[in-house]
């Protein structure tokens, strides 16, 4: 092959490569047509927004909840715990990715309403309380009202001295 062939040959591998990228990050083979992927999303709807500091990955967040399954039962929520805000560092593990996810971006004062896919919360397994029974059925939709009563910065690292 001469030169000119060979310079052909990789401009067409590279117009089809970028091409072929181009079409995968668009979702042109990834997804079929007229269909997404949002039942593996947080739905979330601000009621009021906030103001102040967001809440951001690192943040300590103090929130009011209540939780329910898609019938309305309620499974947990602030008031069952004498009205007690939920502490917990946004990103820490401990709590279900959805709630996180949901929380992210709030500002104090904030109140949203969240729909949360099995696959953010607790998935295919029962939640049981201490006496055995079902609280919240293996692939449940949850749905949260929450607001964002505080946040706190993170705590900058102090750097270890020379001693």
């Amino acid at each position: 092959m001469n030169t000119k062939t060979i310079l052909i040959i990789i401009v067409v591998v590279a117009v089809l490569a970028v091409g072929g990228y181009y079409v995968y990050q668009n979702n042109g083979l990834g997804t079929p047509a007229g269909q997404t992927n949002s039942t593996d999303q947080v739905q979330a709807q601000d009621v009021t927004v906030g103001t102040g500091i967001p809440a951001s990955p690192g943040t300590v967040v103090s929130i009011l909840y209540k939780g329910q399954l898609a019938d309305g039962t309620v499974f947990d929520s602030s008031e069952m715990h004498d009205n007690e805000p939920l502490v917990f560092q946004l990103g820490a593990p401990g709590i279900i990715a959805g709630f996180q996810i949901g929380v992210n971006g709030m500002k104090e004062g904030g109140k949203r309403t969240m729909q949360i896919p099995p696959s953010l919360g607790y998935g295919g397994e029962d939640i049981k309380d201490p006496e055995g029974n079902i609280v919240i059925p293996a692939n449940s939709t949850l749905i949260f009202q929450v607001e964002l009563v505080k946040v706190e910065a993170p705590q900058a690292e102090t750097p270890q001295g020379n001693e």
